[in-house]
């Protein structure tokens, strides 16, 4: 084993806030370390910084043992750093092949690209992930799952020394993720040197030989894996102790107020159920089996075939998410880069989107400083680490996006509040306070239906967990009776 990279005392500034003071960090030939910490810990920024898209603004970077400074990610992909970014870096109108080698296509005799050897070497690499995709397929048309091992194929394809995996887990079923730990022991095997962000705390221990963890910018600890357990390191995330990883309260239910009766749509059928005010009803089921095409039809975003929905016994019709805020329905999308949040824009004009009718006079004119005052409110309330209330929503961390994406969902004050996979991609703090918010809301009266792919998390603070499998209805359980073995039982019947 030998050290491929090293950092010392690296700091990083954004204006005046401080994201990094002083950070030492190592990688290692033959090691895979995880990197733990908070959202806004300041992971993807040390991360950015070694792959060439941050410039750092002091202390020293090291590679091969030469002190290097990567002015752009082609110059660290160059010298054999490859990173897989946690938000999928690829280009969905363009063919498999072609984001795999997008600039660097290998290229012919006469200086045109080889696209034999564009497909050939595409396959290859897909292959070696056990995906069987065909490499003029365009990526757009790929479930996200599948999208995340093009990028991973991608990454490969460099033949890097330092690999960098931000959450390549996130997107992944199971069985795909047990491939990717597969690839990263053989990886492991020849020598390279892998760093691996996740907020799966169990990943860590099982994948990884040390672990470095950032908090508010600095480098807390690093050393091997066997030197913590998931108290030790959960204490060291966050500065404190965790008394319960899923916590729960107990709300005696109230009415019935969301009634399902035969709905079907694409991706499932004659589905029927009910929820509660004040309940929690999860929803389990493997990869493809309808959940999140059933939270879209809910809400409007893809339009029913078949069947029957009521809010507090009155029928409703939604056909646009529009209708489906007005009826009182509350989305949180899976996919908040694509579908929850305006990347672009800032964090105020992104969490005012379906709360506009808040902010707005009986002459229809905006009453800025009421629409102000209200997202200062919910950013305090989340505690979202931004610079200002204006910050551009792809600058924030994913956990710090997904606080937003929640936030924004509550602003027209739903009755009924469906999440989508709410806590993918979001550390074991920011967790907790996502489900602490999840008792507030069912204190409060809301029905809550949550999608997730996240056993102990439907376990720990679900109600009651309804199965989907194949886009059936398979399985209900209460939570007194409900078990991982019998979800699984009804999920691939």
């Amino acid at each position: 084993m030998s050290l491929l990279l090293e950092l010392q005392a690296v700091n990083k500034s954004f204006g005046p806030v401080e994201v990094l003071k002083g950070v030492n960090f190592t990688v290692t030939s033959g090691k895979v370390t995880a990197l733990a910490g908070e959202n806004g810990a300041g992971k993807s920024t040390l991360m950015k910084i070694i792959s060439g898209i941050y410039s750092r603004n002091g202390g020293t970077m090291s590679y091969l043992g030469k002190e290097v400074t990567f002015k752009n990610p082609r110059q660290a992909m160059t010298a054999g750093i490859a990173i897989i970014h946690q938000e999928l870096n690829l280009l969905t109108t363009m063919r498999v092949g072609e984001n795999i080698f997008l600039g660097r296509e290998p290229v012919n005799n006469f200086g045109k690209i080889d696209w034999e050897t564009v497909r050939s070497e595409s396959a290859r690499w897909l292959k070696v992930l056990k995906q069987d995709i065909d490499p003029d397929t365009i990526l757009g048309s790929l479930s996200i799952a599948q999208q995340q091992m093009v990028e991973i194929a991608r990454a490969l394809s460099l033949n890097a020394q330092v690999i960098i995996m931000d959450e390549p887990t996130d997107a992944l079923t199971d069985i795909e993720t047990e491939i990717l730990f597969e690839v990263v022991e053989e990886l492991r095997d020849q020598g390279k040197g892998l760093v691996f962000i996740s907020h799966r705390l169990g990943e860590i221990f099982r994948l990884c030989d040390d672990v470095a963890i950032l908090r508010d910018g600095v480098m807390v600890h690093q050393g091997p894996v066997t030197e913590l357990d998931e108290d030790d390191l959960i204490r060291h995330m966050v500065g404190r102790e965790l008394s319960s990883q899923y916590p729960y309260t107990q709300v005696e239910s109230g009415e019935i107020r969301l009634q399902v009766n035969g709905l079907t749509s694409k991706g499932f059928s004659d589905v029927s159920f009910s929820g509660c005010a004040g309940e929690v009803v999860g929803f389990a089921g493997l990869v493809g089996a309808g959940r999140t095409e059933l939270a879209k039809t809910l809400f409007g975003a893809q339009r029913a075939l078949a069947g029957d929905v009521y809010i507090d016994g009155e029928k409703v019709s939604i056909h646009t998410p529009h209708q489906g805020v007005l009826a009182g329905i509350g989305y949180v999308t899976e996919d908040r880069k694509h579908e929850g949040l305006i990347q672009s824009q800032g964090l105020q004009s992104n969490m005012s989107l379906t709360g506009l009718k808040r902010f707005t006079g009986p002459t229809g004119h905006l009453k800025k400083k009421e629409e102000r005052r209200i997202i200062g409110e919910y950013i305090r309330a989340f505690s979202i680490k931004t610079h200002s209330i204006d910050s551009i929503v792809s600058e924030l961390s994913g956990g710090n996006q997904q606080k937003v994406s929640i936030a924004k969902s509550l602003l027209p004050e739903p009755r009924i509040l469906i999440l989508d996979e709410p806590t993918r991609g979001v550390d074991v703090g920011a967790k907790r306070e996502i489900y602490t918010l999840i008792n507030e809301l069912k204190q409060k009266g809301l029905c809550i239906l949550l999608m997730s792919s996240d056993m102990p998390e439907l376990l720990g603070i679900s109600d009651r967990i309804l199965v989907l499998s194949r886009g059936r209805l398979t399985g209900e359980f209460s939570r007194s009776e409900v078990t991982q073995e019998s979800i699984m039982r009804c999920a691939v019947a």
